[in-house]
């Protein structure tokens, strides 16, 4: 187990199991001493000197990791690991658990491991059995020393020859030493501060796409161009539903851009019933350039709402994106894009965006440029990361050939991915957009089901894309 505020409390919970053999403790003090345990010394939790350090020490045939923080085994819990690995040959075993709010558990269950599960934030919870002979083939084969991605890179060495294996049981109750941080965790990839991290991260991942033969070399195809006759050179496509407070925001954003070609403003009414309707009608009264949609089909999600956009005629060359609850950082946004498109053999553009509450107050972590993309590997590193950035633009005869998927979380991660596969993207590192966070997002205020599901999607997003690029 790792060292924590209050170790004994956590050692008492194992000793009375008959399955422990050994309790030992890692920690940054060479002096601690507890009773019963040997105290492992290290400096890092998650690093290779850490888990090798694990490794040697296990002289069993399992060996059961307590991450930091307060852990409280469940009724024969650790049996009940055991058994798992046992029945199924698993390199790793986790299991969901109750975490522990003011002393009070709330289920947490967690979700399967698939073959896509390559994020390095996947959440095992905080007690994983791993099989001694699994670490030993990592150590062995492994000839990497990282300080951040130890751990990740011996958990993804150890599913290329193990199963990874979750038990659907509450099988014990744990309180995280992580504080909140107001929701700021999923842009820890793209925060400055963390970019060793993340280099050591997207290295580990890298050399797991070489051994899996889904690495791909900075080789992009050529773009092949249309000989259609759009009638605009771009459409900005807003899917909108019971936005009432925000839409016109969004449409006035768009209409306000300064370009040297003709563009229009596709909104897809996704058959709002709070008003929205209303305000979409009376501004596309006021302005020829506003299409108004609403889908005859009543099974669309935000992926089935661009697929309508960009099959109409009415679409331009780019398709833009606008969410109706952002806006465009200035009037000049479009052109920057079109501009991009323009210079480069680029089948996508994507920008960077500041983060700002309802207001348009910025608010932390401020600006998300995704500065870890590079033209020679951003393609491979996507698959690790949950997102590209925003605003997002598109080619459209290749949007059209690809097509969304029609849900409304992932989608144009899936695009993006697929995009990426076979053509360059381009990126624009200022902030040309505003993005919105308030409580009426999609993602706002998530249940841990909820997170679940879509963490599961993208996982498998994921996986399809993994054994397309092995093609």
């Amino acid at each position: 187990m790792f060292d924590s505020s209050n170790p004994e409390n956590t050692i008492d919970q194992f000793r009375d199991s008959e399955t422990i053999s050994k309790i030992f403790v890692l920690s940054n003090k060479h002096s601690l001493t507890l009773n019963g345990c040997k105290n492992l010394f290290t400096t890092l939790p998650f690093s290779t000197e850490t888990f090798r350090l694990i490794a040697s020490n296990t002289e069993t045939p399992f060996a059961l990791v307590v991450f930091p923080g307060r852990v409280i085994p469940g009724q024969f819990s650790a049996e009940r690991f055991l058994s798992a690995a046992l029945s199924t040959g698993a390199g790793i075993v986790y299991a969901d658990y109750y975490e522990l709010k003011n002393n009070i558990p709330f289920p947490h269950p967690l979700i399967d491991y698939q073959y896509g599960s390559v994020r390095n934030d996947f959440d095992f919870g905080m007690l994983i059995l791993f099989n001694k002979q699994a670490l030993n083939d990592w150590v062995n084969n492994s000839n990497h020393s990282y300080k951040y991605a130890g751990f990740y890179d011996c958990r993804l060495t150890i599913s290329l020859n193990y199963p990874t294996v979750h038990l659907n049981e509450f099988l014990y109750s744990a309180e995280s030493e992580e504080q909140s941080d107001g929701g700021q965790k999923q842009f820890e990839y793209v925060d400055p501060k963390n970019r060793e991290v993340q280099l050591e991260m997207e290295d580990a991942f890298t050399n797991y796409l070489k051994k899996i033969g889904a690495y791909l070399k900075p080789e992009f195809q050529s773009v092949k161009k249309s000989n259609e006759d759009f009638p605009v050179k771009a459409s900005v496509i807003i899917p909108v539903k019971n936005r009432v407070r925000t839409i016109s925001d969004a449409l006035n954003s768009a209409l306000s851009q300064k370009t040297n070609f003709d563009f229009n403003v596709i909104v897809i009414d996704n058959h709002s019933n709070d008003g929205t309707t209303e305000v979409i009608k009376k501004a596309s009264a006021s302005s020829v350039k506003i299409i108004h949609l609403i889908p005859q089909r009543t099974d669309l999600g935000i992926g089935g709402c661009w697929n309508l956009a960009v099959h109409i005629n009415n679409c331009g060359m780019y398709a833009v994106q606008l969410d109706s609850d952002d806006l465009y950082a200035d009037g000049n946004t479009l052109q920057k894009i079109i501009d991009k498109f323009d210079s480069s053999d680029c089948a996508a553009v994507v920008g960077s965006y500041k983060l700002t509450d309802f207001d348009l107050n910025e608010i932390p972590p401020g600006i998300i440029d995704h500065r870890e993309w590079t033209e020679e590997n951003g393609r491979n590193n996507a698959l690790r990361i949950n997102g590209l950035g925003a605003p997002r633009a598109f080619y459209t005869p290749v949007l059209r050939e690809i097509k969304f998927p029609n849900v409304s979380y992932g989608e144009d991660y899936a695009v993006m991915l697929n995009i990426s596969r076979k053509y360059k993207i381009e990126r624009i590192y200022e902030p040309i957009y505003l993005c919105r966070r308030w409580e009426g997002n999609s993602d706002a205020g998530l249940s841990i089901g909820q997170s679940n599901v879509y963490n599961f999607y993208k996982d498998k997003i994921r996986t399809f894309e993994i054994l397309s690029r092995q093609k």
